[in-house]
């Protein structure tokens, strides 16, 4: 046990290291855009279908599932309210976070334990380039950036995946009008940026994860996938403490 308890202690401690060297070459990330950029493309644009595909039919299946359930209450003119503050506050935040773990955590882990196993990262270091400088901070300054865009449109993809299914079934029959009307009643900007800024810090943490497990992968090609599926688990874990803590932060 005590063994287990030392062992997480140090991964945090590394990780928090990992931070603290990236944060100190935050200045060269001028010097850096077209990798800033090419990282932006990777994370947001190559993410965004998925995304929005799976937002779409969160918010359609919520909104279902709240219209069969409302219709005993005769309570289904809230519908557009529920889905509303169950996308942005929650359901958007985490399953965002989820795909970005999933698609992008992975890919970076892969990348960098690929570069750290053939020796490529001990190549860097022997030409005095810092990992942390040329592979982490770019990555990391592209998921803050796209994380909250990726977010935001994965939210309005719910809105109106709700108010499709909302206004063309049948024991539902609601109008877009009435479905907006309870949303924008019942919710503030204040729920939009809580969303947002939780699923800033999933991002945040899935990428700094990722890079850590990749950057300290040891062994051969067998490792790589190890490492891959390590970070995934990790990061997957992580979004469900982060989850709530954060929420009970921000109410």
């Amino acid at each position: 046990m005590m063994n287990q308890l030392t062992a997480v202690i140090g991964h945090i401690g590394s990780v928090v290291l990992l931070l603290l060297r990236t944060l100190s070459f935050a200045p060269t990330l001028r010097r850096q855009f077209p990798r800033f950029i090419e990282q932006c493309y990777l994370i947001g644009y190559n993410s965004l279908p998925i995304v929005t595909i799976l937002t779409f039919f969160i918010g359609s299946v919520l909104a279902l599932q709240s219209g069969y359930s409302m219709e005993n209450f005769g309570a289904k003119q809230f519908i557009g309210s529920l889905v509303g503050l169950s996308v942005t506050r929650e359901l958007g935040p985490v399953m965002v976070a989820i795909l970005i773990a999933g698609r992008v955590g992975s890919a970076i882990t892969a990348e960098l334990a690929s570069m750290k196993v053939y020796q490529e990262v001990d190549a860097l270091i022997t030409m005095n380039i810092p990992p942390e400088r040329m592979l982490v901070l770019p990555r990391l300054a592209a998921i803050l950036v796209m994380m909250p865009v990726l977010t935001l449109i994965g939210i309005i993809c719910g809105w109106y995946g709700g108010a499709l299914i909302c206004q063309y079934t049948h024991f539902i029959s609601i109008d877009s009008e009435t479905y907006f009307a309870a949303l924008k009643r019942y919710m503030d900007w204040k729920d939009i940026t809580d969303g947002l800024l939780k699923a800033e810090v999933f991002g945040f943490v899935i990428v700094l994860v990722c890079c850590h497990i990749g950057l300290n992968t040891r062994g051969g090609p067998r490792e790589i996938g190890a490492s891959v599926t390590k970070a995934v688990v990790t990061s997957l874990i992580l979004i469900l403490v982060l989850d709530y803590f954060v929420t009970k932060a921000l109410i």
